[in-house]
């Protein structure tokens, strides 16, 4: 039977993947995906965390880029969707959400509903779907299964469900293990076959007739070098047809005249071209030049527009250059002008909450969802062998009726008892406000609203005050009148003296001044950051110092002394760490931070005429 038509006349189920970060939600997948005799390229057939495809997200732990695959059940099509697990990409997890009729709710047995799964599950239940729950991860040791499903459904009738959707059908389950059943117990599990059942029973069939005008809305956005932008979505209505003359509906309500040059629909993990698709089922078509998020695809004909989909404000944002450094262009491949330029603007055609401004000094102000959003998209330049610096991350306010107003955070954290006392004084001093807190078996919950501006910097404090053992999650909160304060940096940094290489005899000499960044035989430059000051201001220091040689010592005496280990900054810490006057500068090999005047005298010839 040809496979076309095999899929025109089947059932479609859509169906999203939501959960908290690190709650197995992409190992689930993957069992459902194994498990239904998907077809697998050679590439993934030994591997794990499937839709994770991206190098970024197997080492992150988080899925950062929505995906669609689907498998076929009993004559249905269940397309999944599996989500973004960030808050700082709710935006696209809203998105996605709206090409959906249900969602597996995924929740740790051992720790619940978190935060994320809070900010998530609150937008599902906006738009009405179906929800499942799945308790995964029940082959812990410390697994509370029957706690977890009591504290998911308080959290269901704290956002506002109804009786029936409180009411929620639960599934028990071991994503890492490929198993699922109806009770809790592990012993009585064959396979992930209940989740399918579960799916079939109780996620209703796609609201599309596809007798009606073609209607289709955007919701994510690909690209092909040779097809160019893509439009992802669910067809509302009507049909699709390759070669088909369509109407594309922009958000200003504009309709243009389009042909599709091409249609896919998702089998398994890959993309199937197809000459046609009906109503309900998700597709890729290619043809619409300047398509955006949240646009229809119409009917010629009758071009009527479905609600547009909100794109969300940026709210943090930070200047790119090229690297000026000494050691600028001798370790990325792409390192001029324009070819960065390039490829900003080409972020900018599949992500839309991502904004570039051309600055007159030749530089790029890159607004984004938050930190982690510009963090991500830094590394994958880094990766591809851009070479660049970037500045301080900066809050953007706005101003409303004349009351200037600055974005603000929801934080949850989780510590241990005998940590609370320090982080609600940290928080204290961000002039943070606490809205929740309570303690339970040894661990201490609590919640506050804080201005971004003032949060940023604080996750590295955290993790060093908490011992590594704290849980920190923050969500974007809303717009509020800026209450003015703005958290300064307590400890300055140890600039290099000179350029050259480290010296194990001037580390040891400085190492009482602070934290260092490098150990010995590292290259640096006059004006680079190599350690953290104890104190206030910056210091200069020489790590190239040498012990000079004499008739009267040898070369090796006094090197025996005990030279503290570095602390190595990672990409997100040195741009939690640096201040007004620093920059990052980033390669394919290094990350390093620097003075953004390198001479010391021409720094303080600087800071005399501002006074």
């Amino acid at each position: 039977m040809n496979s076309a038509f095999y899929l025109e006349n089947m059932n479609i189920k859509n169906v999203a993947i939501i959960a908290h970060v690190d709650h197995g939600k992409t190992t689930l997948v993957d069992a459902l995906l194994r498990q239904s005799n998907t077809h697998l390229g050679k590439d993934l057939v030994n591997t794990n965390q499937i839709m994770d495809s991206n190098d970024l997200e197997r080492e992150r732990g988080i899925t950062i880029f929505s995906k669609n695959a689907s498998v076929i059940y009993k004559d249905t099509k269940i397309n999944i969707i599996d989500t973004p697990g960030h808050a700082d990409f709710g935006g696209e997890v809203e998105r996605v959400l709206s090409m959906a009729d249900g969602a597996l709710l995924l929740v740790d047995a051992k720790e619940g509903p978190m935060p994320q799964t809070r900010f998530v599950l609150k937008q599902a239940l906006k738009m009405g779907l179906k929800i499942i729950v799945i308790v995964n991860k029940i082959d812990k040791k410390d697994a509370r299964p029957s706690y977890v499903v009591n504290k998911t459904f308080d959290l269901f009738i704290e956002m506002g469900a109804d009786v029936e959707t409180a009411y929620f059908p639960v599934i028990y389950a071991s994503g890492r293990d490929g198993k699922a059943g109806l009770t809790p117990d592990l012993s009585e599990m064959k396979d992930i076959t209940p989740v399918f059942e579960e799916i079939l029973k109780n996620i209703p069939d796609p609201k599309a007739d596809p007798e009606k005008p073609l209607q289709m809305r955007v919701s994510t956005l690909g690209r092909d070098d040779y097809k160019g932008r893509i439009a992802i979505g669910v067809i509302c209505n009507g049909k699709i047809t390759d070669g088909q003359n369509i109407a594309h509906v922009n958000r200003n309500g504009e309709v243009k005249s389009c042909r599709i040059t091409s249609i896919a629909t998702f089998t398994g993990l890959e993309k199937e071209f197809v000459s046609s698709a009906k109503a309900g089922d998700i597709v890729a078509v290619s043809g619409i030049p300047d398509v955006t998020i949240g646009e229809t695809i119409a009917d010629i004909e009758n071009p009527v527009a479905l609600p547009l989909l909100d794109i969300e404000e940026p709210t943090v944002k930070m200047v790119f250059m090229i690297n000026n450094s000494p050691f600028g262009g001798s370790e990325g491949e792409f390192k001029t002008s324009s070819q960065i330029k390039e490829r900003l603007y080409k972020e900018t055609e599949t992500d839309v909450a991502l904004s570039v401004i051309d600055n007159p000094n030749g530089s790029w102000t890159v607004s984004g969802r938050g930190e982690l959003h510009l963090a991500i998209l830094i590394e994958r330049m880094r990766r591809e062998g851009f070479e660049f610096q970037v500045s301080r991350p900066h809050v953007i306010n706005k101003v409303l009726n004349g009351i200037k107003l600055t974005p603000f955070e929801l934080i949850e954290i989780e510590v241990p008892d005998i940590f609370s006392g320090t982080v609600i004084e940290k928080m204290g001093e961000r002039h943070a406000k606490m809205i929740n807190m309570n303690s339970n078996e040894g661990i201490t919950h609590l919640e506050f609203t804080i201005a971004t501006k003032e949060f940023i910097g604080y996750r590295l404090e955290f993790v060093t005050d908490t011992k590594g053992l704290g849980i920190i999650n923050s969500t974007f909160f809303d717009f509020l009148p800026d209450d003015g304060f703005q958290k300064a940096r307590e400890r300055g940094s140890l600039v290099a003296h000179e350029t050259g290489e480290t010296k194990l005899y001037g580390l040891v000499n400085v190492q009482d001044r602070g934290e260092l960044f490098y150990g010995p035989a590292e290259k640096v430059y006059k004006g680079q950051v190599v350690g953290k000051n104890s104190r206030e201001g910056d210091i200069r220091v020489n790590v190239c110092k040498e012990k000079q040689l004499s008739n009267m010592r040898s070369k090796g005496e006094g090197t025996s002394e005990h030279f503290n280990t570095p602390k190595t900054m990672s990409l997100d810490e040195s741009l939690e760490y640096i201040d007004d006057n620093e920059l990052v500068e980033v390669t394919p090999k290094n990350i390093r931070i620097r003075k953004i005047i390198l001479d010391e005298l021409e720094e303080r010839r600087r800071l005399r005429n501002l006074l």
